[in-house]
This record gives structure tokens, C-alpha cells and sequence, in this order.
């Protein structure tokens, strides 16, 4: 253009400066400011403030965006518009409710449609912002209910702060839906924890139709892309749904989305999660491009199947191809603590900011403690806890302290551990029941009981043991004396008829797992009845011999149950999968992956 003897106005400049902000063109958008400078009327032309604005923040220079906006002449909706974007999207969520403040309040202008759809996600995440909900109220008064992009925003608020009715809601009232409407929807599900929500939404989502709004003849159907697999697959994943999440993976390689990375990560983690660490590498291996959340997913798999030294591995061939971050550390601690590598896990929280660059935070020293509480150096724990710099959030630390406390039955400390965590968090209902199995498990009832009044008391309720199953297209779910299930009866019979082989080959109840004063035989009843015994029976009943079984359970998988799927893997010839709160347990041939340190 300059060849030609042509001089760019501010259309060819606001037309330009996008090409550098989506291809992240930093110099090149910083040259064709300085051309703004050189050239004065440019920096009165709001249209060229705007996408100056823009460049800026997508290529994550917000300081520079919030300068070019502030020294513009004329601040028009679109450059407002484009500051509180860039804020949003970069999670600055406190500065760009504040700027629609200075909006509302300064600018005599109206916000319209992009800028609610901007400014709604800062509200979600903005601490200081307390009453969300709000926001949907002015919507309305500004006569935007019924904006699609609005009502998408509004969709994800409600969703964000477990309002998960009202977003459904809206969704089912919105005139037209687009690929965004059914994917904030998915992901709202998942958020809240209602996967199988999730998925029955992705195959309505297929077989769907929205009318085109230029021509109603014309019907639009939608198609899963990139972002629908990547938030559908962790409901997979929650669910141990292998079947849906290997569904999923072949269409991925059929719409040719498996070689896009937040697809590729989403499948490791999907396939780890469904007890298939051979796929979930196959897949890791086979991705052409891994960043550093593909890197934190194959080495926590690796951790989750105890196969610490593995991990490692990862994490030494990682750093030479990407740095690792907070969560990758997480991962390793997490992978050394359930392979007993206690060594290497010290020495590597050591090298973290000397060799990494990295200030260990809250949730790094938990781990160390979880690390050092979980091989029973109790002691060495507390010395980590005491470490801790002012100002850290201590609660996972003392959390990981209790946790080993009930592993290793050591009262005192447990005591005064609880005691910490009930006076940082009263409502957790996690720290009460630790502390009644604490005292339950060295026959202390009197204790324990105190423990549950005042539990009760505060209106502080236990989670119930809840386990899973997939069979054929559905989730069948299983919760302690569960007797709801239309193969109830069937599954006591065969329960009660497998606990007489055991006995046989001689399997010993382990009833001090029942934390409850009752005799002995009730005991026995009890542990019979655990979600996730139910839920082997299920799969042994309702699965071809030498299918292997796969259950997921919510909480930590007790002393008896371990050993009754030793020998159940044994008597029935089947490899069992079992994945707990914390990892997974592969039984088979009577023996168990963790080898017994869990």
C-alpha cells in the first residue's frame, strides 16, 4: 500500500490491528502504533483506540491496552467494550467490574448486548462482587433478556455459583440455541457435578435442530466441535464412563479434532480416569502438540496407578520440553506419596524454587505432609507444618495431617490436628468424621459419639459412600445398604453367597473398619452392604467372564473392602478396578497394585 503512495487511514489501521491480535503479532502491533503516534489525527479515531485496545490485551500486555485507553479522545461503547474484554479474558475480574462501574456511572452510555456478555464472567469470578445473581435483574431492566450472547453469559453465571436449575432455565425457555448456548450448558453440568447431565445433553445435542433464522425452512443442526469434547470428556472421566468416553474419542478421530491439545489432554485424562493408563498413554504419545496440562495429566495418571517411578520419569522429560507449573508439582508430590518414594519427594519440594523458579504454596506443602504422613514419619510432618511461611492457607497441610493420623491411629495427634481445621473450617463435614474414625478405631465410642453430636448440632451432614458402574449406555450408582437398585435382592444373594467362599479360603473380616458400637454380626452386615461391593456384584452379575470390572467410589476404600477384593479377584477370576477419593486399586490374583499402602 505504501509502494503505491498510499497513506493508511484509520479504517486500513482498525482493519489491520486484528490480524496482529489473533496471530498475537506483539512488534508488529507496536510498529503500527508508533505509526499512530507519528500520524496525530489517528490517535482522535475511537475505532482505532479500540483495536489498539484489543491487540494489546490478546497479546496479554493489559497495562498497555488500559494506557491506550485512557489517553483516548473519544471513548466510545465499542472501546469500553473492548477494554473490559481484554480485562475478562486475561482474569483480571476485579478492574473490569470496576470499569463497568466507571461505565455506568461516567460515560453517560448504555451497555449493550457485548458488553454484558463481557463484564458477566468478571462478575462470576470477582470475590468482591458478592451478589451475582443480580445481574440478571439489569439485564432485564435494559431490555436484553432475550439476547442470545446475554443469555449464554447468564447460562455460565448460574452455572458458576451452583444455581444449576436456573441455568437449565433459561436454556430451555432461549428462543435459539447456537454451539455456544449447548456448550456453556455441558459445561455447567459438569461444573456443578451433574455429568450424566452432561452427556444425555451431548446427544440431544446431535440430534437437535434450530430453525435458521433468515429462512425457517432451513434447519441448523449442531455438531460437537473441540470445546464440546473437552468439557463433556471430564464427565466421562468423573463417571468411569469408558464406553461414552471411548464413543467420544472416535469421533474425535473421525471430525479430526483428536490432534487438537485441549482434545488430546481431556482424552488422557479421560482414559486415566476410567482405569486405562495403556490408552491414556497411547494417546499422550501419539499428540503432536503437548503443553504443560497434557505434561500434569499423563504424570498425575501415572501417580494415581502408583506408578510413582514412572512419574518421574515424566516429569525429568517434561521440563526439557516445556517448564512445569504449581499443578505439575502437585502431580509428582502426589505420585511419590502413593509410591512410599518419600526421598524423592523431599528432595524434589527442595529444588522446586531453587532449580524451578517456583514459591511452594499451600497446596504444595499439604502434599509434603500427605508424603511424610502417609509413610507414618508423623513427626517430620508436623516440622513441615510448622515451616510454613505466615500467610499460607494451612488447611490442606493440616487436612493431609489428619488423613494420616486416621491411616496410622495416632489420637493425640489427630486431636489437636482436628482441632486446627475446626476452628480455620467448622462447616467441613471431612475433619468431624476423621476425628469420630479416629476415636471409633481405638474403641473410644464415648469420644466418637461427642464428635457426631456435634456434628449434628451445627448441621454439618456426612457424604454418603457413593460407587458406580458403567454398564452398556447407563451409570449405575450404589450408596452403603443401598436397597433401591431393582437387582437388590439378587445382589445381597450373591454377596452373602461369595462371603461363605471367601471364609473358605480364608478371608478374616476386618471389623474394626465399622465405626459403629455394635456386635459383631451386625458388623459383618454393615461391611457387606458397602457401595462399592455392591457395585462388584453388579458387574460380576451383569458382565461376560474375564470382563475386567471398573468402579469408581467417592470416598477412600476401607481396610475390609481392600481385602475382600483380594480374594474376590481370586475366587471369580477377574481383575478388578477400583478407583477411590485418592487413586486406583487394580486387584487381581488375590493381590492388589498398591501392595497394601494406600
Amino acid at each position: 500500500m505504501g509502494d503505491e503512495g498510499l497513506k493508511p487511514d484509520g479504517v486500513t489501521i482498525s482493519s489491520v490491528l486484528p490480524a496482529c491480535s489473533h496471530l498475537e503479532l506483539l512488534e508488529t502491533g507496536k510498529e503500527i502504533h508508533a505509526y499512530v503516534f507519528r500520524n496525530g489525527d489517528l490517535l482522535r479515531n475511537s475505532y482505532v483506540a479500540s483495536a489498539l485496545v484489543d491487540m494489546y490485551c490478546n497479546c496479554k500486555q493489559v497495562v498497555s491496552g488500559r494506557r491506550v485507553f485512557d489517553t483516548a479522545v473519544d471513548r466510545r461503547l465499542a472501546l469500553w467494550n473492548a477494554m473490559l474484554t481484554g480485562y475478562t479474558q486475561n482474569g483480571f475480574y476485579t478492574e473490569a467490574v470496576l470499569l463497568f462501574m466507571d461505565l455506568m456511572t461516567v460515560s453517560g452510555l448504555l451497555p449493550n448486548p457485548t458488553t454484558m456478555a463481557s463484564v458477566l464472567p468478571a462478575c462470576v469470578h470477582c470475590k468482591a462482587f458478592a451478589d451475582k445473581k443480580a445481574m440478571h435483574g439489569y439485564v432485564l431492566k435494559l431490555g436484553l433478556g432475550k439476547d442470545r450472547y446475554v443469555q449464554n453469559a447468564l447460562m455460565d453465571l448460574y452455572s458458576r455459583i451452583g444455581k444449576i436449575d436456573n441455568a437449565k432455565y433459561m436454556f430451555h425457555d432461549m428462543e435459539s440455541k447456537d454451539m455456544v448456548s449447548w456448550n456453556t450448558m455441558i459445561t455447567g453440568c459438569v461444573v456443578c457435578g451433574y455429568h450424566e447431565d452432561a452427556l444425555v445433553l451431548l446427544h440431544e445435542m446431535q440430534i437437535a435442530g434450530e430453525k435458521d433464522k433468515f429462512d425457517g425452512n432451513i434447519e441448523v443442526s449442531f455438531k460437537p466441535n473441540s470445546v464440546t469434547l473437552m468439557t463433556v470428556l471430564p464427565g466421562c472421566a468423573a463417571l468411569a464412563a469408558l464406553t461414552k468416553g471411548k464413543e467420544i474419542h472416535n469421533y474425535a478421530i473421525r471430525n479430526g479434532l483428536e490432534p487438537d491439545v485441549a482434545v488430546g489432554s481431556a482424552l488422557v485424562d479421560m482414559y486415566a480416569k476410567c482405569g486405562c493408563l495403556y490408552m491414556a498413554r497411547r494417546v499422550f504419545d501419539r499428540m503432536p502438540i503437548r503443553n504443560v496440562i497434557t505434561w500434569n495429566v499423563i504424570i498425575m495418571a501415572y501417580g494415581m496407578h502408583g506408578e510413582g517411578e514412572e512419574a518421574l520419569t515424566l516429569f525429568e522429560n517434561m521440563v526439557v520440553e516445556v517448564k512445569p507449573n504449581g499443578v505439575t508439582f502437585i502431580s509428582v508430590f502426589a505420585a511419590c506419596s502413593h509410591s512410599r518414594m518419600v526421598d524423592e519427594g523431599r528432595q524434589l519440594f527442595h529444588k522446586m524454587k531453587n532449580e524451578h523458579g517456583l514459591e511452594p504454596n499451600g497446596d504444595h506443602y499439604a502434599c509434603v505432609v500427605d508424603l511424610l504422613g502417609r509413610a507414618g514419619r508423623l513427626d517430620e510432618a508436623c516440622e513441615i507444618i510448622d515451616s510454613m511461611p505466615s500467610g499460607l492457607d494451612k488447611v490442606g497441610a493440616w487436612s493431609s495431617l489428619l488423613g494420616a493420623c486416621r491411616i496410622h491411629q495416632n489420637v493425640q495427634l489427630g486431636e489437636i490436628s482436628a482441632l486446627k481445621l475446626l476452628e480455620l473450617e467448622p462447616n467441613v463435614a471431612s475433619h468431624y468424621v476423621l476425628l469420630s474414625n479416629i476415636y471409633s478405631s481405638a474403641g473410644l465410642w464415648e469420644k466418637a459419639n461427642k464428635v457426631r453430636k456435634n456434628m449434628k448440632e451445627t448441621g454439618v451432614r456426612k457424604e454418603p459412600g457413593c460407587s458406580w458402574i458403567e454398564s452398556g449406555e447407563k451409570v449405575h450408582k450404589f450408596l452403603a445398604g443401598d436397597t433401591s437398585h431393582p437387582q437388590s435382592e439378587r445382589l445381597y444373594e450373591y454377596l452373602n453367597d461369595l462371603f461363605g467362599r471367601m471364609k473358605r479360603e480364608g478371608y478374616v473380616v476386618d471389623t474394626s473398619c465399622v465405626l459403629h458400637n455394635v456386635d459383631e454380626q451386625e458388623k459383618e452386615n454393615l461391611l457387606c452392604g458397602h457401595s462399592e461391593r455392591l457395585a462388584i456384584a453388579f458387574g460380576l452379575l451383569n458382565t461376560p467372564p474375564g470382563t475386567t470390572i471398573r468402579v469408581a467410589k467417592n470416598l477412600r476404600v476401607c481396610n475390609d473392602c481392600h481385602s475382600a477384593t483380594k480374594f474376590i479377584s481370586r475366587i471369580v477370576d477377574r481383575e478388578i478396578v477400583v478407583r477411590d477419593v485418592r487413586r486406583f486399586h487394580h486387584f487381581k490374583d488375590g493381590a492388589c497394585s498398591c501392595r497394601d499402602y494406600w
